[in-house]
């Protein structure tokens, strides 16, 4: 497998979404055309747009996907942007009413890496994912450690379904597929997750998350075609997230992060990338 050097894009004045995760000719980030995205306030209705958000304190729930992506992000200092220069963003960040999240994205040879900081009082809890929704064909696969433990949700509530990767209520949830009229969560016990697209699977998106100290796992959205009920799409989200629920008014003791006495949380996403050089 060959690295491919990642580019990123980020649009700090709507909710910090990453906009872009460019490889060579290819973009992994779906987008739709959502005329709300731009004019949305703190408390609105999510509006789909695509790309990467930033979710946190909760996926679902309220705030509809946090309070993170319906405000706009500041820079620290007077560091270029990745727009600019395409190496590093310097330090990003969001105020919301309970916390600080700062973020630093930086370029490396094999990909990316996104350092992460939430200050907040002690003992506040919270969820974070990086919502991404993914441009991959009906083809592409979800590799994630076989036998981890994977919470399904059969619909758009709090209900879920125990079980262990890939296979959970006879649903195959490593497979993509055609659009089938159905539209499923999930949320796996595991680290880091690839995403295997392109003719024989030949491209590849591998995402890796640490947190020390805090539950890690992997939320799947897999869209195909079920949901919204009056005007369904396709959308997959591959999103690596701190916590094991998708709302945090249901999260269990472990099932958050926790803000520990130095009022300060970090983690890291690393994304790379691959491409397997066979004909």
């Amino acid at each position: 497998m060959v690295s491919v050097p990642v580019r990123a894009e980020t649009d700090r004045a709507h909710g910090g979404r990453w906009t872009s995760l460019r490889v060579g000719g290819r973009e992994w980030l779906w987008s739709r055309d959502e005329p709300r995205r731009p004019l949305v306030a703190p408390g609105d209705a999510f509006a789909d747009a695509g790309g990467l958000e930033e979710c946190v304190p909760t996926v679902r729930g309220t705030p509809d996907h946090g309070d993170a992506w319906s405000r706009p992000w500041h820079r620290d200092g007077d560091e270029e942007t990745g727009e600019e220069t395409g190496e590093e963003t310097g330090e990003e960040y969001v105020d919301c009413p309970d916390f600080r999240l700062s973020r630093r994205i930086r370029r490396e040879a094999a990909g990316l890496v996104a350092d992460y900081r939430l200050t907040a009082a002690p003992g506040y809890r919270f969820l974070w994912a990086a919502h991404a929704l993914l441009d991959v064909s009906p083809l592409a696969t979800v590799d994630i450690r076989h036998g981890a433990p994977t919470r399904l949700y059969p619909d758009d509530g709090a209900r879920w379904i125990a079980g262990a990767w890939p296979l959970v209520d006879d649903l195959a949830l490593d497979r993509l597929g055609p659009d089938d009229g159905t539209a499923v969560g999930a949320v796996v016990a595991a680290p880091e997750v690839s995403v295997r697209d392109g003719h024989a699977g030949r491209d590849t998106l591998h995402l890796a998350l640490e947190a020390e100290g805090q539950p890690v796992s992997v939320a799947l959205w897999r869209n195909l075609g079920g949901f919204p009920a009056d005007a369904p799409y396709r959308s997959i989200g591959v999103e690596p997230m701190l916590g094991r629920v998708f709302d945090l008014a249901a999260a269990g003791e472990h099932d958050a992060a926790r803000v520990p006495g130095s009022g300060e949380v970090r983690w890291r996403l690393t994304v790379t990338t691959g491409r397997d050089p066979r004909p």
